[in-house]
Formats: structure tokens, sequence, C-alpha cells
């Protein structure tokens, strides 16, 4: 009880709403399924949670769907060839999620039979697993009364309880009312169903208070300031960093591609080789002989923590020309859609820009 609020209060008016307004996602057991006695997939459930970590739901769906029609079950996955998953993880981004995808589920095929630890202390000792995951997985899979709290549980509560520290200052504080609020009945409905509120009706801007089943004990929305939280911290400027990217191509139309280091950004695929990313632009470092062409082409990319500018140089290679890095992929073998996003736009650039001569 805290200034006259039952922390029992949010779940009773959240998982009738949810019965009715859940959402209806690929990877969930609904809650008509679920009082029918069906139960959710495990392997599911953490596919799902590792790739929606910093994407939507409309990027993941159909990647969702991919995957579990190529890979049902973990063991399959467990047995993919790295590149074809990496492949087919291309346009979600943060690969270091792929890689530790392919890690998580080796090792509970090998070390766990197949089947994923139910406990949050064990389900965060695997690859990738941090702790909203393991809460996400313990409570969506296991029905255990784990707390969730993901940036649309932050929403929900720091408008709830007016939290006017701002994020992310105010995530211990977010994170002991998710623990207290946190349900021993229905937990796992309880944390779709805030996450669900988040989604579409305590929304990042205008919030739709005059249908949220929590509004008669919203704080935020009785004082007028529900859309103002939770306020945030100036972020701080994001730095560019700039690099040239080398694509060449010999006559019978075999590309010059490199596996970058498994470790950093984009680790363990394939790209075209090129310089460090830096402050500064670059020194030329090309990675085999060629008549090389600046074509004045420039690849802008986003990542988290900068922006990158990379400069194209294009060039037409000797058929018995020796690479110092990287190897030759035949025409037959090239497959662009399985290039990461920014190595991917490099090549749409290209394409059409190679110098004839």
């Amino acid at each position: 009880m805290r200034d006259g609020y039952c922390d029992n209060d949010a779940s009773a008016a959240l998982l009738p709403w949810y019965d009715a307004h859940a959402r209806d996602l690929p990877w969930r057991i609904g809650p008509d399924a679920l009082a029918q006695g069906l139960r959710p997939d495990p392997y599911k459930v953490w596919l799902s949670e590792i790739m929606l970590q910093q994407t939507t739901v409309a990027a993941v769906r159909d990647y969702f769907r991919d995957f579990t029609m190529r890979w049902p079950h973990v063991a399959a996955l467990a047995a993919a060839d790295d590149a074809e998953v990496m492949g087919a993880w291309a346009g979600l981004g943060y690969y270091a999620r792929a890689r530790n995808l392919l890690k998580c589920a080796r090792v509970v095929a090998h070390d766990h039979g197949g089947r994923f630890p139910q406990s949050e202390a064990e389900l965060l000792a695997l690859p990738g697993i941090g702790p909203y995951t393991a809460a996400a997985i313990a409570a969506i899979a296991f029905d255990r009364p784990a707390a969730v709290m993901d940036g649309n549980v932050e929403r929900v509560l720091a408008r709830l309880f007016a939290v006017q520290t701002p994020l992310p200052a105010a995530k211990t504080e977010l994170k002991a009312l998710v623990e207290r609020l946190t349900p021993g009945t229905r937990p796992g409905c309880y944390a779709q169903a805030v996450m669900d509120l988040g989604a579409t009706i305590c929304t990042p801007r205008a919030p739709a208070c005059g249908i949220c089943p929590l509004r008669a004990m919203c704080r935020a929305s009785a004082m007028g300031i529900a859309a103002e939280l939770p306020r945030k911290s100036p972020k701080k400027q994001v730095p560019t960093r700039h690099g040239i990217a080398y694509l060449a191509r010999r006559a019978d139309g075999a590309m010059l591609l490199e596996t970058r280091p498994e470790t950093g950004l984009l680790g363990g695929m394939l790209g075209w080789p090129g310089s460090d990313w830096a402050a500064a632009p670059p020194a030329e470092v090309p990675p085999i002989a060629a008549n090389w062409h600046d074509p004045g082409l420039e690849v802008r990319h986003t990542f988290t923590h900068f922006h990158l500018r990379l400069s194209l140089r294009l060039g037409q290679v000797a058929q018995d020309a020796t690479p110092a890095r990287g190897a030759f992929h035949l025409r037959d073998s090239f497959r662009p859609a399985n290039l990461p996003t920014v190595m991917r736009k490099a090549w749409d650039l290209a394409r059409d820009a190679w110098p004839k001569d």
C-alpha cells in the first residue's frame, strides 16, 4: 500500500483488459488459447525477445516467421550454418545478437537437452540473455512472477506513479515498482498486458488516457502531466566516423568480400574489405591491386553510438589477381541480401556506377 494505492489494483484492472484487447502476435499464446490449455513455446518466446531488443514489433514479424519456418525448434537452430543464420538476420541490426543467438541455441541444445531453463538465474547464465530477457522468458514462457521491465513498462509505471526523475536515473526506482506490482497470479499475462498497454494506449506521444484501464489510479493523468513523462536526460551528441569500402569485381563477376572479426560491430559477417572507421577520413588501404575508381558515392548509416560516412571505391581486377585480404565469391554464390545493412547499402549505390574500363 502506498498513499492509498493497493498493489494488486493494477493487475485487477489490467488482466481483464488484456483478456479483451491482447495484441495478436505470431510468437504469443493469447489469453483465450491459454484458457484452453495451450502453453507458450519457450523457444519462440526467447527468439522473439532477442529479435525485439531495440527493434519494433512491425520490423520483427516477418523475420520471426522466416526463422521459425527455417528453424522450427532450438535444436534446428543450433545445427544451422552460421553464415545462413547471419544472412537471415541481415536487416535487423545489432549483429552481436545474432552471434549470441547461435551460441545460446547451442548451449540449450547441448547442455540442457534442448529445453530452456525456467528460472531467471539459469536463464541469465545463457549467452545473450540479460536481466530483461531472462525476466521476460521466465514470466511469459513459464508464468513465473518475474519483474519484466522494457521501455513500455517504464513509461506506464513512470506515469502511474508520476515518477519525475529523468531516465536513465529513474530505472532503479521504476524497477522497484515493477517488482512490487508483479502479481503471483498470471504474471506472464500481466507482463504482456503492461507492455501492450504501453504500446497501444500509454504511448510516448498523445497517450489515450480516456480509455486507459489504469486511469482511475494514474497520478500523472490526475496531475495532467502524463504526456510529459517519463522525463529523459539530454542526449549526448552522437559522433561521426569515416571509412572507406572497396568493392572489387573480377571479369567473371566474382566479388571480393571478407569476413569481419568475430568481435566488434558486424562481427563474423561478410562485408566489403575496407579501412578502420575513425573520427578523421582514413588513408587508402586497398585490399588488392586494381585501377581504383572513386565514384563520389558515400553510404550514410547510423549505429547506436555513432554515425558512419563510408566512402566507396570501385575496381575491376584481373582474373588471376590475388587479394591481400578477403576472398572472391562467385556470381552464383554472391547474395547481396545476406550482407549486413550498411554493406548492402554500399552495393545498392555501387552496382550501377562501376567503371567501364
